[in-house]
């Protein structure tokens, strides 16, 4: 090394940042990315490599390689995810009926496989086979009688409680982050928060292992929201395998976007329906790129899970449904009153789970996360098993209540009163009178409605994956087949009333009531979730039912506007504000005449802004300052009197560099003088090696004046994605802004409490 004297004289000194080091660009824990600068370095990487492609072959195989990472990577996910959501859909399906009974000829089929392979099964009791015994029959070699069904009712609540307790020991001992839905985590950490760990390889694991057993256990949740954290995992696990990735925080989220489709894809089997889910509820920048790898990714988890077949009906999901009749306009009436229905329900929903969930996070209760779930699954399993709409799987109620009434159903649903004379084809069956069991299950189903309403109100946001696109439609079907009934016997004894009289003839197939349970179905889901244009089209990718889009688009929206008018935030939004995460969201409106200087810090009263000057500092002073605050970054001017501003550096990196230029470079000690200038300062000859941090200045730093209108400031963020931005006055600084100061605000502004922002 040559002396401090020489280096001053000669100018040539080494900047040791001219090679990156380890870590440099990353981000800490339960922190925002700054999007402009991920996207200006992807932009540098890709320059870079763009100019060395001319250089040799080599390089330009490279750039292939480097262009190609992308599709390479959604085809990973695509496989991925389709192949866990089949696993998932198999094993549920077995640990379900494992509940009830066994299958004698091979444990591991499920009832409706075991009887498959059976050659003694009839056509009328096709759930019957000898093969698949119940644990009564089993253990005491009685099927019937009081015996049998208490022994029955015991085992049944007995594996629901082992299944419900193993799930939330290993969700609380190996990935506390698998619990919940997962949703409103992946909404904010697409919005550029880090949350490590959050879509880990234990949280993959855990999550897929206990989301089989906690919707095996008969809890009122769904698999569906999940298997979006599921494929996230995927996604976050691929991209770490590329550099272009696993070093670009901004890159990975759109992998992340597209994965999200991926999920929504195999939860439903509708590919379109994902892309379109994550471009409306989930993303926060989704560029045309992103549009068709998201595209290409829920088309291979599509194909995988078609290619596993887990339904045994060639089909993507349990509940696929084909209608042969017609709607009409005078139907549209009850579809928009199944609206109404469908936004007080998510009203309801919405403002009853978010109390209990601040009970749960505000007194003893969340200290007890196990017992809470053993007691909920206890009181589901005591309540579920009578009632036999609660006692199956939800999806195989949504799929009964889904179903037209077909000459070969044998459901209570369908047990009308047939008439002697009829010679009508098999699709085309007439409106006929209610049988007795149409009138029982009519009772089962309002009590199964108001216990699916109250029980999932306690259960969504327990310590276990829990999804809530299932048991929201499930409500809402529930509520439909009822009022679809109600219709259709309404016009076979009133034909001859006006609103029938033109279109439901005697003897004509007018009313389907399993379009309405689906146009219910729709009108939840969408009152909980807000969720319209992508809801719509999962619905009618479900059903595969193009004519029936007007009816869902009708229930969607009223929906939407009854919940809207009753508060702005669906499900996942309101559970992002009640965990504080800091989350812009584009949909918030804000008009309030306030300025940035009314937001910027230090306010009047406050110690100065903490900042570093441009040549007059020694590391030792950096360090004091780093320690003493907690700001995640410090602007640097060119004095303390004149504070003209030169450029921001960032906390983390300061740290970085000067660890690593006391390990790498001689000379480096606490009053060696820290600089961001091009040029080293003029220093006395005998002074300690001066230190040169100019690389890790960002020098554009994004500006306001002190009179900007809050509007645009709360606009910029949003729209460029910035984690600070700083308040000028003719090239002075005056103060900062700050991501968290801008969402406290506006909490402020509505009339909420802004220390519920916990996070930078």
């Amino acid at each position: 090394m040559v002396n401090a004297g020489d280096m001053n004289g000669s100018g040539n000194l080494m900047d040791f940042l001219d090679e990156p080091f380890p870590d440099v660009g990353t981000y800490e824990d339960f922190h925002t990315i700054d999007w402009l600068r991920e996207k200006s370095r992807d932009t540098d990487r890709h320059r870079k490599i763009t100019s060395k492609s001319k250089e040799s072959i080599w390089e330009f195989i490279k750039s292939l390689l480097d262009a190609w990472s992308g599709w390479v990577v959604m085809l990973l996910i695509g496989l991925l995810a389709g192949t866990l959501a089949g696993v998932i859909d198999l094993a549920v399906d077995w640990m379900t009926d494992l509940k009830e009974g066994v299958c004698l000829s091979a444990f591991w089929y499920s009832h409706e496989q075991c009887c498959w392979t059976s050659n003694e099964t009839t056509f009328d009791d096709r759930d019957k086979c000898p093969q698949w015994q119940k644990w009564s029959e089993l253990l005491v070699s009685q099927s019937e009688g009081a015996s049998a069904y208490i022994l029955n009712y015991f085992l049944y609540i007995m594996w629901a409680l082992c299944f419900a307790f193993l799930a939330v020991s290993l969700v609380r001992v190996f990935a506390p982050y698998a619990c919940g839905s997962g949703i409103p985590e992946i909404k904010t950490i697409l919005s550029g928060f880090i949350i490590r760990g959050y879509l880990g390889k234990w949280t993959l694991l855990i999550k897929t292992v206990t989301l089989v057993l906690v919707v095996s256990s008969g809890l009122s949740l769904g698999k569906e929201g999940p298997l979006v954290h599921v494929a996230c995992c995927c996604g976050n696990f691929f991209s770490s395998l590329f550099s272009k990735y696993s070093k670009n925080e901004g890159k990975r989220r759109e992998v992340l976007s597209a994965a999200a489709a991926a999920g929504v894809s195999v939860a439903f089997g509708a590919p379109i329906g994902g892309v379109l889910f994550s471009l409306e509820e989930v993303s926060y920048y989704f560029p045309l790129k992103t549009l068709w790898r998201s595209f290409f990714a829920a088309l291979v988890a599509a194909f995988t899970l078609r290619s596993i077949n887990p339904f045994g009906n060639s089909r993507l999901v349990l509940f696929y449904v084909e209608y042969h009749t017609p709607w009409y306009m005078a139907e549209l009436f009850p579809f928009i009153l199944l609206g109404v229905f469908g936004g007080l329900w998510g009203t309801l929903f919405i403002r009853c789970n978010i109390a209990w969930c601040r009970r749960r996070k505000t007194t003893r209760l969340g200290k007890y996360p196990v017992l809470e779930v053993i007691v909920i699954t206890a009181i589901t399993a005591v309540i579920a098993y009578p009632n036999p709409y609660t006692r199956r799987s939800t999806s195989e109620l949504i799929s009964e209540l889904f179903n037209d009434c077909g000459a070969l159903e044998s459901s209570q649903l369908c047990d009308y009163i047939n008439d002697p004379n009829m010679t009508r084809p098999v699709d085309d069956i007439p409106d006929r009178p209610a049988g007795p069991g149409v009138y029982t299950a009519m009772w089962q189903l309002a009590l199964a409605l108001v216990f699916k309403i109250v029980i999932t109100i306690f259960t969504f946001g327990m310590k276990i994956p829990s999804g809530l696109f299932i048991p929201s439609m499930a409500v809402g079907a529930m509520a439909g087949r009822m009022v679809g009934i109600g219709v259709e016997q309404l016009a076979y004894h009133h034909h001859d009333w006006i609103i029938f009289r033109n279109w439901c003839r005697p003897g004509a197939d007018c009313v389907t009531p399993g379009l309405y349970a689906m146009v219910g179905a729709a009108a939840c889901l969408g009152g909980v979730t807000r969720m319209t244009v992508s809801l719509v089209v999962i619905m009618f990718e479900l059903t595969g039912g193009l004519e029936y889009i007007v009816p869902l688009m009708a229930a969607a929206v009223t929906s939407k506007w009854v919940a809207d008018a009753f508060g702005k935030e669906g499900i996942y939004e309101a559970h992002i504000h009640l965990n504080g995460y800091p989350f812009l969201d584009v949909k918030d409106e804000f008009t309030h005449r306030t300025l940035a200087t009314d937001v910027m810090r230090p306010r009047r009263g406050e110690a100065p802004l903490s900042v570093l000057t441009q040549d007059s500092m020694t590391v030792e002073d950096v360090e004091t300052l780093i320690k003493e605050t907690d700001y995640n970054g410090f602007p640097v001017v060119v004095s303390k009197d004149s504070e003209r501003l030169i450029g921001f550096a960032q906390r983390r990196e300061l740290i970085l560099a000067i660890k690593n230029a006391r390990q790498r470079q001689d000379g480096v000690v606490s009053n060696s003088i820290v600089y961001f200038t091009e040029d080293p300062p003029e220093l006395p000859p005998n002074s300690p090696h001066p230190l040169k941090l100019r690389r890790i200045l960002n020098l554009s730093p994004f500006t306001v004046t002190d009179h900007t209108p809050m509007e645009t400031v709360v606009d910029i963020f949003r729209k460029l994605g910035l984690r600070q931005c700083l308040v000028t006055r003719s090239g002075r600084l005056l103060g900062i802004i700050t991501k968290k100061d801008v969402l406290r605000h506006m909490a402020q502004m509505a009339n909420q409490d802004p220390e519920s922002i916990m996070f930078n």
